[in-house]
C-alpha cells in the first residue's frame, strides 16, 4: 500500500518519523514523503543529538557536553532508523504539498514534533484538505503527538466539522507537555523557555488552553472522547511517568488508541506500538476492501 507521510521543512520528531517509516517499510508498504517546498525535511536537531538540553547548552565551548541531553534525545534504535531514513530515495525527493491528492494514496500517517518549525505543517490548509479527504474517503489514518493537532484542524467536506468529531483519540497529554515544558523553562533550557511549547497562551486564556490535549479536545464531539491511561490500568506508572518508552518487543509503556481505521498515540515513547498497530489496520483494511457492497471503512467501524 502507498502511505503518505507529510513533514514540515524542519523540526519533525526523528523518533516518530523514522520508526514509523521503518515499521511500514518492513511490512512491505511504500512510504512517500511531502514537504512544503519539495526539499528534504530536517529533523529537530535537539531531539536528534541532545545538544542544548542541559543548562549550559547555550555556551559554545560547553554545549556539546551532554548529560540530560543524552537522556532526553531520541533513543539509539530511533537514531539508527533515522540514519537509514535520510538515505532513503523517497525521503530525499519528497513531493510538494501543493501536488498532493488523497486519491493518490491508500493511507496517511501524521507524525509530530514540538519545536517552532512544526507550525507551518500544522497550519497548512492544503495539507489539512488532503487529510480531511482521506478521512472522508474512509482511508486509514494514523496520528501521533502533534500530528493529532493537524487531524483536529482538518475539516470534513461532508460534515463541516473536524474529522475527529465523533471519534475517540489520544494525543500528547497536557501532563506530558507541561512536564517537559517545566523541565526546560526552569532549568535545562532556561534561555529558550518555550522550546517545548509549539503555541503559548494569549492574554486571558487559561493555562494549557493552547496545549495539544486541549486543542484536540475542543474538536471532539465529547470531551470524554479524548482518552488517556485509566487510573486503574495495569502498568500505569510505566505508561504515564514519561520515564519509559516502548520498544520493538515491549509495548508495556505504550498507550495507543484505535478507532476503526484511525490510530492515535501520545509521544515518541509510544511509537513502536503505534506503528505496529497501524500496520495491522492496513492489513485489516486491505483484506476487507474488496468485500462486495461494503466499503472497507464501514466494515472497520
Amino acid at each position: 500500500m502507498r502511505v503518505l507521510l507529510p513533514l514540515p521543512r524542519r523540526d519533525y520528531d526523528p523518533s516518530e518519523v523514522a520508526i514509523s517509516w521503518q515499521v511500514l517499510r518492513a511490512a512491505g508498504h511504500e512510504v512517500r514523503f511531502a514537504t512544503p517546498d519539495g526539499a528534504p525535511a530536517q529533523a529537530d536537531p535537539v531531539m536528534l543529538g541532545g545538544v542544548g538540553l542541559d543548562p549550559w547548552g547555550f555556551v559554545p565551548g560547553l554545549r556539546r557536553l551532554r548529560l540530560l541531553g543524552l537522556a532526553l534525545r531520541a533513543q539509539r534504535p530511533a537514531r539508527r532508523a533515522h540514519a537509514a531514513l535520510v538515505g532513503d530515495a523517497a525521503f530525499r525527493a519528497p513531493l510538494r504539498y501543493e501536488s498532493l491528492a488523497a486519491a493518490d494514496f491508500d493511507a496517511v500517517l501524521l507524525p509530530g514534533g514540538h519545536a517552532r518549525g512544526m507550525r507551518e505543517y500544522l497550519e497548512n490548509v492544503l495539507l489539512q484538505t488532503v487529510v480531511a479527504d482521506c478521512f472522508d474517503a474512509g482511508k486509514p489514518v494514523a496520528a501521533i503527538c502533534h500530528g493529532v493537532v493537524l487531524a483536529a484542524r482538518s475539516t470534513s467536506a461532508r460534515t463541516g466539522r473536524s474529522v475527529l468529531h465523533g471519534r475517540r483519540t489520544t494525543a500528547l497529554t497536557w501532563a506530558f507537555e507541561k512536564r517537559a515544558w517545566d523541565l526546560t523553562r526552569y532549568g535545562a533550557r532556561f534561555w529558550d523557555a518555550d522550546y517545548y511549547r509549539t503555541y503559548r497562551e494569549q492574554a486571558g486564556e487559561a493555562p494549557g488552553h493552547r496545549g495539544v490535549q486541549q486543542e484536540v479536545t475542543r474538536a471532539l464531539a465529547d470531551p470524554a472522547h479524548f482518552l488517556d491511561v485509566a487510573a486503574d490500568a495495569p502498568q500505569r506508572w510505566r505508561k504515564t511517568s514519561g520515564l519509559f518508552r516502548d520498544s520493538p518487543d515491549d509495548a508495556t509503556a505504550a498507550f495507543v488508541v484505535r478507532d476503526g481505521v484511525y490510530v492515535s498515540a501520545r509521544w515518541p515513547g509510544d511509537v513502536h506500538t503505534f506503528a505496529r498497530t497501524f500496520v495491522q489496520v492496513l492489513a485489516d483494511w486491505s483484506s476487507l476492501k474488496g468485500r462486495a457492497g461494503l466499503p472497507a471503512a464501514e466494515n472497520m467501524q
